[in-house]
């Protein structure tokens, strides 16, 4: 590669995306990769604050920025995203449909220190729709020896899939609202509008909801009928903070699920309670869901729904970005 001064660059083809900023108004290509410089670009080319261009010719070892770019796309990504057509050495990965969005971290941080790879994406376990960009990547020079692309390619293949978009499955869901003042008529249930949107918004069903009073018998009964009539996922709501009509997490115990963690470091959403009956997730949330937009049920619903088996010390570990 050689440097050759803009004013005898006429004729020459660019090597590189030129990027032309417009502060606050544009950032994107100004020259094209490909383009033969012509005399009238000269100015805009000075303006843009290029002196000198490269004049690149490329040997057998090594890759010019786009093509290290696919190359990496390609080996990071399975069959659920698709990677973009390079701009300015960038591409894109992008989700073909909505689902959850997965990363091995360990092994991208293996291949974000090889040195002049980087690979930028969204937190694991983020709900990303399609056509979503999920991450990006490019080399941080101009060109990059086929050595260090075949290095990532042979880390990623050992922590396949490293990206990936796990999609939704539709649940039969069993509701069991507590509350011996909803049960006889004194506060409206209001779970359709508050809770089972949220089932139907991810394509999932509530296919059973039965309003039992604060009696833990009862409440066992409820849930054990849901699991017995085919629920794949049975929900409680309310009766989990300290006063004594609060039995729902006895009645969860007695039903025969075992609870994984009652309690969580997540704010709003601090009395949650996740259980496992046999194989059917069995979610204890706590009042604030009918109030805040937003609680640990959001964080862990996608997560079910896509057939995370999720674990004590995952849920304590949540503290950390959990406010």
């Amino acid at each position: 590669m050689k440097t050759i001064k803009v004013e005898n660059a006429v004729g020459t083809v660019l090597a590189h995306d030129i990027t032309r900023i417009v502060p606050g108004k544009f950032k994107g290509v100004g020259f094209k990769k490909g383009h033969i410089v012509r005399k009238k670009d000269i100015p805009e080319l000075l303006k843009l604050g290029k002196k000198s261009l490269y004049v690149m010719t490329l040997n057998e070892n090594q890759l010019h920025e786009d093509d290290a770019a696919l190359r990496i796309a390609r080996a990071v990504s399975d069959r659920s995203l698709r990677w973009t057509k390079p701009s300015e050495g960038k591409s894109g990965i992008v989700s073909k449909s909505a689902g959850l969005f997965k990363v091995d971290t360990h092994g991208l941080l293996k291949l974000n220190k090889i040195g002049n790879i980087i690979i930028s994406t969204l937190k694991n376990n983020l709900t990303v729709e399609g056509n979503q960009t999920i991450a990006a990547t490019r080399i941080i020079p101009l060109v990059i020896s086929k050595k260090k692309i075949e290095r990532l390619e042979q880390i990623a293949e050992k922590h396949y899939p490293l990206l990936q978009v796990l999609p939704f499955k539709k649940m039969k869901v069993g509701a069991v609202v507590t509350g011996s003042e909803v049960f006889q008529g004194l506060v409206k249930d209001e779970f359709d509008q508050y809770i089972g949107k949220k089932f139907i918004g991810f394509g999932s069903t509530v296919v059973q909801k039965k309003l039992v009073p604060d009696d833990d018998a009862l409440i066992a009964d409820a849930i054990s009928q849901l699991k017995k009539n085919g629920c794949e996922l049975i929900v409680t709501t309310g009766g989990l903070s300290v006063d004594p009509d609060d039995v729902t997490r006895k009645g969860i115990k007695m039903s025969g699920a075992k609870i994984v963690m009652y309690g969580t470091p997540i704010l709003p959403g601090a009395m949650f309670l996740y259980a496992k009956y046999d194989d059917v997730p069995v979610l204890g949330l706590p009042a604030c869901v009918f109030f805040h937009t937003f609680t640990v049920f959001d964080i862990i619903l996608p997560r079910i729904l896509v057939g995370d088996d999720i674990s004590r010390d995952e849920i304590a570990a949540m503290g950390h970005g959990g406010l």
